[in-house]
Formats: C-alpha cells, structure tokens, sequence
C-alpha cells in the first residue's frame, strides 16, 4: 500500500519543492502537474520558435509517491522546510492499493476507433480492424495518443482532408500521431515539429515503429518551406503567438487546421488569425473546437 500526497505550490518553488520531497522527504517518485489544467487559465510550456519553453505554471500541484511506513507528517515537514516553507503547503492524501501496474495501464488504453478506416492500436492488442489504416501507439511522454478530443478532432480532419501526394506539416506533433495518419492517409511529404526534444525523440520512435516517411525537427531549425496541409494541436495562447509564422506555412490555396482551443476561446483564435486565413469553426467536442480555414491565392480566391 502506498499514499499519494497532492501538494499547491506557485512556480517559483514547485520544482524546489519537488527535489526536497524525493532527497529529504524519501519519496518514491514526484511529478508536477499544471493546477489550472483543463480552465481558461490553463498555461502551456511552449516558446516561440527559437527559444527556450518557459518555465513551470504560475499554479502547480506536486504530485509524491510514499510508503506508507513513512512517518508523512515528518517527510512534508522537512521537505516543505528545504524548499524554502514556513509550513507545510495546504494538501490531500489517497492510499493507493498494491497492484499489477503493468496490466493496469494497458487496460487503460484499449484500441481507439477514429472513423470507419482509422484505428489506434497499443502495441499490446490485435487490430479490431485488420483491412483498416492502424497506427501502432502506447502512451507515452509526448502528448497525442487519440484519446483526447483535440486530437480525435485532427485525426477526423485529416482522414477527410489529405489526398494522395499532399505535403503535410504537423507543427507541436508531439508523440507524431498527426503526422503519422497523414502519410498513412496517403500524404507525400510529411514534417514534424516540436520544440521539445523528448517529444521529436517519442515521435522519431514512433514512426519508425509505423514504418512511415515522416521528417521531424526542432522548431530551433529554419523552417521556409509551404505545405499544403497544415495542422497543429497545441493550446490556445501559443497558436496565437504563432499565427503570422504558421499561416505562412500554409500554400495559397492550402489548408490548416487547428485544435487545443476551448469553445470560449475560438473566436479570439479566429480574430488573430483573420489578417493571414479565415477561419471558421469546423467541430466540436466535449468543450474543444476545430478551427479550419483555406488560404487564398493572391486574387483573392
């Protein structure tokens, strides 16, 4: 048996907090997590191109693993005491029962059908669909696994969208998953980009396993050439800083797709972007959208 405490801390002393719980406090494993996730308030961990990603959320939750033979009240208190507290943060406890970890992850991850031809597939089961298109995916550090909306939403687009031969550019691709379906799809050139290098690691790994011709990059390379087919799942603040750089991606007569936007959020996205694509909203699900849009050719069209 063991306890998970969940700790508050600003971003100035998350991380502090979290190597105190790991040396001083004996915990097991520590992760940090972003307290505003899934709110308006929600803070991605991006750059603009050619810099470094910012630092922690401005509101982070310190996530630690204990033994329950651990005398808590003692580890928290010295902990909190290194990383610079005058008490212990305000937290809340769960046991977590002892248990096959392994088999209860996979069970968490059963195939994902997107639509009729597209399936995801963990590595660890058989194709429900045999004669489909699957990609082969597991959970991972990188995000894009086909469970969450945002995602689901690109995937749809792009089933609809690429055809044969079209060059594709997957900017924030994460675990690859975007880029991936677009070759599998039928796309001829594919990119990645990321400015995380765990992720362009994740999604070179993926790609080989999919047996795909996908390109990767970090967003710290120069990055000229037009696509006509781009498609980006990250969040809303960054699709805002990068809008000129994006719609500059896009070929004239080309098309973008985005995702990682509340439904509250769209029309700011859709004004910022209104001097280079308009866009329009494309689908929605479970409070995110799809913002679509193709870009006219110098007359206008």
């Amino acid at each position: 048996m063991w306890i998970t405490v969940t700790l508050q801390a600003d971003a100035d002393k998350a991380e502090t907090l979290s190597d105190a719980l790991m040396d001083i406090g004996g915990a097991l494993s520590v992760s940090i997590e972003d307290a505003d996730a899934g709110t308006e308030a929600e803070k991605p961990q991006f750059g603009e191109p050619g810099h470094d990603p910012t630092g922690l959320w401005d509101h982070s939750r310190v996530i630690a693993l204990f033994d329950r033979e651990v005398d808590l009240e003692a580890a928290l208190r010295a902990a909190a005491s290194e990383a610079g507290f005058a008490a212990i943060p305000p937290y809340t406890l769960e046991e977590v029962a002892e248990q096959n970890w392994v088999q209860l992850t996979q069970s968490q991850f059963e195939p994902i059908r997107i639509t009729g031809r597209l399936w995801i597939v963990p590595s660890w089961h058989v194709s429900p669909d045999p004669d489909a298109i699957n990609i082969e995916l597991d959970p991972g550090m990188a995000f894009g696994t086909g469970s969450h909306p945002t995602t689901r939403l690109c995937l749809e687009w792009l089933c609809d969208t690429v055809e044969p031969g079209a060059s594709v550019l997957d900017y924030g691709c994460g675990s690859g998953i975007l880029g991936i379906a677009a070759a599998k799809l039928g796309a001829g050139e594919v990119l990645g980009v990321d400015i995380d290098d765990k992720a362009i690691e994740s999604a070179r790994y993926n790609v080989e396993r999919n047996q795909v011709a996908m390109g990767l990059q970090h967003t710290r390379e120069t990055l000229d050439a037009q696509f006509d087919i781009v498609v980006a799942n990250i969040l809303t603040n960054p699709l805002c800083v990068l809008a000129p750089a994006l719609a500059a991606r896009v070929r004239p007569g080309g098309r973008i797709a985005m995702s990682g936007v509340l439904d509250t959020q769209a029309e700011q996205v859709i004004q910022t972007y209104a001097p280079y694509i308009p866009l329009k909203v494309g689908a929605v699900s479970e409070g995110w959208v799809r913002l679509e849009g193709i870009k006219q050719d110098a007359r206008g069209s």
